[in-house]
């Protein structure tokens, strides 16, 4: 999922960094480098996303960031209870993630209408 999602977030003008593992991820979200919104899935190469958001949620400087939690399994309720502000099914709601990305940062800056 990670080169569709890239692709499409590229062509809407975001810049967008990829990890290939969870732990890759956790570093450098650990570090002071700045970063809008999180996307996960939950299937991740050494860990699950499930634990990269409780991981990241830990993070003083993540705690506000908005994380979007991607599964084809049925695990809504899990990922909102690790942190995840919204849950989107793939593939079937990738059509949604440009949309409601561009809602949880004007929600982040107070400029949703």
């Amino acid at each position: 999922m990670a080169d569709p999602v890239r692709t499409m977030l590229d062509d809407e003008g975001w810049l967008v960094e990829t990890c290939g593992d969870g732990a890759a991820a956790l570093e450098k979200l650990s570090s002071g480098a700045r970063y809008d919104i999180l996307i996960v899935d939950n299937e991740l190469p050494g860990m699950s996303g499930m634990a990269l958001i409780r991981q990241t949620r830990t993070l003083a400087h993540r705690q506000q960031m908005p994380i979007i939690m991607f599964s084809a399994g049925d695990v809504e309720a899990q990922a909102r209870r690790a942190g995840a502000n919204t849950f989107l099914r793939k593939p079937d709601d990738l059509s949604l993630l440009a949309e409601t990305i561009a809602r949880l940062l004007a929600r982040k800056t107070g400029k949703e209408s």
